[in-house]
């Protein structure tokens, strides 16, 4: 232990009770890795990051990492414990640390990571009850068994809401590691989960669409899709051909939510839009949408 954090380590002692840190941030504020590692005097890098200066242990659950099935189970994290490769050990590093933060004074901070760099403050947590193992692959994809601490935040009893375009895209994000795995890969992490997934709460925000230009769009597609030209896939309870309102440019871009930009498409031809948004389908569509003014 250097001379500084020692006598760091010292100050923080009060008639031999540790004093609490507080870093000051309210829960699911985002913080970049300098503006942690600077409030909380600790490493950049790792899962478990001790600081003695601020008498703190953060924690980090990765969710853009293949490799740690953390997971919230209502009100409670299920944290993975340190260590990339091979079984875990109870006693081995920040392991023990946690492990022993009941009675060692140590005060927890958790972040998630869903997006890489961003650290969303999920405030303090305390263990809920005794850590325990289980199974997971390690970073090279071997069979190893884990130790699993169940964390639950100290103040407010759940996490914050996050983004439904933060969630998606973490989603998409891990679909897309998941592509790199052979049959067998995918069914050794199969067999390694648990039946019931956890859950959480998102957030979304969205625009509210002008009604007069969603109808008027669908009438002027007459019932076929303006992208591939078919009718519509089905009828809906109204008996009315089923269309879907789509703006050429996204709202979210910019887009005017007025008849110039709106058109009615398809199901398949909507999410296709929304997943490639080729240029080339965009300049179809205003030019149908301009032929329907004509």
């Amino acid at each position: 232990m250097h001379a500084q954090d020692r006598l760091a380590f010292i100050q923080h002692r009060v008639s031999g009770v540790l004093m609490t840190f507080d870093p000051g941030i309210e829960q699911g504020r985002e913080l970049g890795n300098s503006e942690l590692r600077q409030i909380f005097r600790c490493s950049s890098q790792g899962g478990m990051r001790r600081s003695l200066r601020t008498n703190a242990l953060v924690v980090v659950s990765d969710h853009t990492k293949d490799f740690y099935l953390d997971r919230w189970e209502g009100s409670v994290l299920h944290y993975t414990g340190m260590g990339l490769r091979g079984n875990q050990d109870l006693m081995f590093g920040q392991n023990r640390t946690l492990f022993e933060s009941k009675k060692n004074g140590v005060n927890v901070h958790l972040f998630e990571v869903f997006e890489r760099g961003k650290y969303v403050y999920q405030g303090q947590v305390e263990l809920a009850a005794e850590p325990y193992q289980e199974e997971q692959v390690d970073f090279e994809g071997n069979r190893r068994i884990v130790w699993m601490f169940p964390l639950e935040p100290i103040h407010t009893k759940h996490p914050s809401m996050i983004l439904e375009d933060t969630f998606q895209k973490n989603l998409e994000l891990r679909e897309r590691q998941a592509r790199r795995f052979s049959d067998d890969e995918l069914a050794t992490r199969i067999s390694m989960l648990r039946k019931r997934r956890g859950t959480r709460k998102v957030v979304s925000s969205r625009f509210v669409r002008n009604e007069y230009v969603s109808e008027l769009a669908k009438r002027r597609a007459k019932g076929k899709c303006q992208l591939c030209n078919n009718d519509a896939p089905f009828y809906d309870r109204d008996k009315r051909p089923y269309l879907e309102v789509h703006h050429i440019r996204w709202l979210s871009r910019g887009g005017e939510d007025d008849i110039g930009n709106t058109v009615a498409l398809c199901p398949n031809c909507h999410r296709k839009m929304h997943i490639l948004d080729l240029q080339k389908d965009k300049n179809y569509l205003y030019a149908s949408v301009r032929e329907g003014d004509s």
